[in-house]
């Protein structure tokens, strides 16, 4: 088959996607094909996973723990899953959407929740790479206004720092949102889901903090876990 030939297959096969699933597909800047969703209606048990990292020792030269846990709606514990990445390192993204991908809860995930684009230090999480990997809305949540002055100058102190800068500003434009008290705003960066839904996702999932319950207990558990791994790396 030619090339104009495999052209036209690819363009038939996402056509016959977009008909088949509710869901847009377009093409960002760097070619990467991005799944965005609509969500029509944010069931109560929806299923989110929450993913965050442990605890670690700046610039060491060293592994840190991810964790993902899935939680149905914001009740309800369904499953665990983990990772490592390098401090400082390029790898959050690829670990990640791996750890997804592999996990057995992977077909029943509808949203991926982040705390924040930076693991390890500044691992930084391409969010919408995240999400064309692995077909799901990314939502990566923050309780405070990120300082982007502070974040530029941080990064020109690590290597390639003009290209963890792009992943950075590849994020977009910042949602914020009121979850359970209006007074009390987050701030989330998001892909594959419109800014509207994300925001209902929040607003649903947050039933026992500001922040959605998968992301509060995978912030427990990595801190648990993590606090062990540095016990066990001093034996």
């Amino acid at each position: 088959m030619n090339i104009s030939g495999k052209i036209a297959v690819k363009h038939v096969s996402l056509l016959v996607k977009f008909i088949m699933f509710p869901c847009h597909i377009h093409v960002d800047y760097r070619g990467s094909v991005l799944s965005q969703k609509s969500f029509h209606v944010v069931k109560p048990e929806i299923r989110i996973l929450g993913v965050d990292d442990g605890v670690f020792t700046p610039h060491a030269e060293a592994l840190v723990p991810v964790v993902g846990i899935v939680f149905r709606g914001g009740y309800w514990l369904e499953g665990i899953m983990h990772t490592k990445i390098t401090v400082d390192g390029f790898d959050a993204t690829e670990k990640i959407s791996s750890m997804v991908l592999r996990s057995p809860h992977y077909k029943q995930l509808r949203v991926i929740m982040l705390n924040g684009i930076t693991f390890g230090g500044f691992n930084v999480v391409d969010i919408k790479v995240l999400n064309a990997k692995t077909g799901l809305p990314v939502i990566a949540v923050t309780r405070e206004k990120p300082n982007l002055a502070e974040i530029h100058e941080a990064l020109k102190h690590l290597p390639k720092s003009d290209e963890r800068w792009n992943v950075v500003l590849n994020a977009g434009d910042l949602v914020e949102v009121a979850t359970r008290h209006r007074q009390a705003q987050i701030y989330a960066h998001v892909a594959g889901v419109s800014k509207e839904d994300a925001r209902r996702i929040l607003r649903s999932t947050s039933t026992r903090s500001n922040i959605p319950e998968a992301l509060r207990v995978a912030h427990i558990v990595a801190s648990g876990i993590s606090s062990n791994w540095v016990d066990l790396e001093k034996v």
